[in-house]
């Protein structure tokens, strides 16, 4: 199975396989101290209605001393917390984005042999900037996870962010 991508102004969905067995890639998405290696950190309260701690420290996504772009300076350090409205350890994860007025994010992990099929799907969008914006940010924070689960090293989190900006720009535009 490839990586499969599709972006609406309305929905996004992005499908990964990643190198591990199910119930080593789950701690990736609960453990505050694991998603803060590929996506953002906080405290997690993984029950429905529990906290899901968001903070923005992307310094960490990258190996290497890689700068923050200036358009995402004023987010470093800014922390909040979605809420979790549906859990299924360790298949399922759901969780509002900007307090559901950007959507809902769904986790999927179904197991596929010894590895992991990765489902994120970004509903309830606000149209076309939201889509473009989240379609990079998705994009780039998934090839992090895939790396970081096969024991690979990132260079530079924001050379990928750019790369999936521009394939969430470019489909968007079709």
């Amino acid at each position: 199975m490839a990586d499969s991508d599709s972006f609406t102004p309305q929905q996004l969905r992005f499908e990964r396989l990643l190198d591990a067995p199910v119930d080593a890639v789950w701690p990736w998405l609960i453990d505050e101290k694991l998603r803060a290696r590929w996506f953002m950190g906080g405290p997690t309260e993984p029950r429905v209605g529990g906290k899901l701690g968001m903070t923005f420290d992307h310094a960490n996504l990258s190996d290497g001393d890689v700068p923050t772009p200036e358009k995402y300076a004023k987010n470093v350090g800014k922390s909040w917390h979605e809420t979790i409205t549906r859990i299924e350890p360790p298949h399922l994860l759901v969780f509002t984005w900007d307090n559901g007025d950007a959507g809902e994010v769904t986790i999927e992990l179904t197991p596929q042999g010894d590895r992991t099929r990765l489902v994120l799907t970004h509903t309830g969008l606000r149209g076309t900037d939201d889509a473009r914006n989240f379609g990079g940010g998705w994009g780039a924070h998934l090839a992090v996870l895939q790396t970081r689960i096969a024991g690979g090293k990132v260079a530079d989190f924001w050379a990928l962010h750019r790369l999936a900006e521009a394939k969430a720009a470019a489909a968007l535009q079709q």
